[in-house]
């Protein structure tokens, strides 16, 4: 918009969010707000106190802004702020309007969606084709608590692929988990979780968190251009804040490649890190999980350090069987499968990865 936009209450962290979004866009804004003192006011080139809400004066003296100011509309994230002036705004400034949907209904919408992706993940079970009798489903809240959380990481891991990892994880024998390429942490907590939840085992992520190592030199080098951007060093930054509030000494990670961590876990079974302290493992993979790059070349190499690792009736998981930016890990799935079709008893693909259980029936 062309006028001026009124961010009210301004210290708030939606408001100080969308201050940087109206500054990035180069909007004119202008802070306001009732307190005496308000930190963020050095964080506005212009600035308002208004009466509160609720004192008599509030309507005359926001009227009188937006004249003087030239406001067009009101920015704020306050639920009964915006309550009031949803209903009052046209009497108090006519063709001035609120640029914000309901702040209650924004901060929830989050935990509604989780709900209803855990009601449906419960009522579809994915019927899988082994004989193991399964764990018992989690509880409803347990399910959207982890939807929610998983959420708000940065990452992607597809609907379908979570849903398949939560029936795999019933079915799944005690033991280790072992991520190959965990970058920000967004599936090593799904795993985790998992893992907590079932009482499976401890888990091990696996990577070097190194600039170099994210080249794929894929098709085009659409991927390789785009990964420029990002940082190792801060990925294994966020990689610690986001999964450190959920470890509770089954977690860890080996900073280090693939095949340098498949011969460190071969040989040794604690782990011990700054972040996490120390963990155990039992050198017995129940889920491996290969998602780090996706050259055929590294791909190939991580099937071969690790899968023979993986126990009967474990699972192998190859992100991005399906992967529009090359076919490295389905030419290696693929080589796998027709090579061990007499040691795999069940394999599908869903969400783009490819499922394995490894282990006749």
């Amino acid at each position: 918009m062309n006028k001026t936009v009124l961010i009210f209450p301004a210290g708030m962290p939606r408001a100080l969010e969308f201050l940087g979004k109206c500054q990035r866009q180069q909007q004119q804004v202008i802070g306001a707000s009732s307190l005496a003192f308000d930190p963020s006011r050095p964080q506005y080139s212009a600035w308002l106190t208004l009466p509160y809400i609720n004192h008599d004066e509030f309507d005359a003296s926001l009227a009188q802004a937006i004249r003087d100011l030239k406001v067009g509309g009101i920015y704020t994230p306050h639920p009964v702020i915006w309550e009031y002036l949803n209903r009052a705004l046209e009497r108090i400034a006519p063709g001035v309007s609120l640029l914000n949907s309901s702040p209650a209904n924004a901060e929830l919408e989050g935990y509604r969606v989780a709900q209803t992706r855990a009601g449906a993940l419960l009522c579809n079970p994915l019927p899988l084709a082994v004989t193991r009798k399964p764990r018992a489903d989690l509880t409803e809240v347990a399910v959207s608590s982890l939807y929610r959380h998983v959420e708000v990481m940065p990452g992607m891991c597809d609907h379908d692929k979570m849903r398949a990892l939560y029936e795999v994880a019933r079915h799944c024998p005690a033991g280790d988990l072992v991520e190959i390429g965990t970058w920000w942490g967004k599936s090593a907590f799904i795993f985790l979780r998992l893992a907590q939840c079932f009482g499976i085992g401890n888990l091990l992520c696996v990577d070097p968190w190194s600039d170099t190592h994210l080249i794929q030199n894929d098709k085009n080098s659409l991927v390789d251009i785009a990964s420029a951007q990002f940082s190792a060093d801060e990925a294994f930054a966020v990689f610690q804040i986001n999964l450190l509030p959920y470890s509770c000494g089954d977690l860890n990670y080996l900073r280090m490649p693939s095949t340098e961590g498949a011969n460190f876990y071969r040989t040794q079974r604690d782990v011990r890190t700054p972040a996490f302290g120390a963990t155990s493992y039992t050198g017995r993979i129940a889920l491996l999980h290969v998602d780090g790059n996706h050259s055929y070349e590294s791909v190939n190499a991580d099937i071969a350090a690790w899968s023979d690792l993986v126990m009967d009736g474990g699972w192998i998981v190859i992100d991005d069987y399906i992967w529009s930016f090359g076919d490295g890990p389905k030419r290696v799935g693929d080589k796998f499968l027709t090579t061990n079709r007499d040691k795999i008893s069940a394999a599908f693909v869903m969400g783009g990865a490819l499922f394995i259980r490894w282990g006749a029936e």
